[in-house]
């Protein structure tokens, strides 16, 4: 079984309302955040392995609370009992934040790096993710 097949079955399988979301945006959302975590740490891992590891401290550090953030957010979203809109949207902002300040500084070492490209595309897509549930919140 995938990531994406069991994030949707245990929306699924959950009993109640989720309160009017979108099971298809959240499934899409958590899915994108367990992926750009996986990503970002795998990054920061790649760039410990670079000659030039000085160079790219800020990259290290920007992955990792990348990855932390999208981790912590896609646990927020796969709780539903006693939920709570307000903390939802706030988790959800700072991981766009997260993932666009993490895309932009993979991107700039993409043309050297190919870990910091994947990374980069894997922040803007989950950073998409986060605003469009975010737009489902409000």
């Amino acid at each position: 079984m995938n990531v994406t097949t069991s994030v949707k079955e245990m929306l699924d399988t959950y009993p109640a309302d989720l309160g009017g979301v979108d099971r298809e945006a959240m499934a899409k959302c958590i899915q994108e955040c367990i992926a750009c975590a996986q990503a970002c740490t795998a990054c920061a891992d790649a760039c410990l392995s670079e000659r030039m590891v000085e160079d790219l401290t800020k990259c290290i550090r920007t992955n990792m609370d990348c990855a932390d953030i999208c981790n912590t957010t896609a646990s927020v979203l796969s709780r539903h009992t006693g939920y709570d809109a307000n903390i939802s949207r706030a988790v959800l902002q700072a991981c766009a934040t997260a993932c666009k300040a993490c895309a932009e500084e993979c991107g700039s070492h993409a043309d050297m790096h190919d870990h910091c490209r994947v990374c980069a595309e894997a922040c803007r897509s989950c950073e998409q993710a986060c605003n469009a549930l975010l737009a489902e919140l409000s």
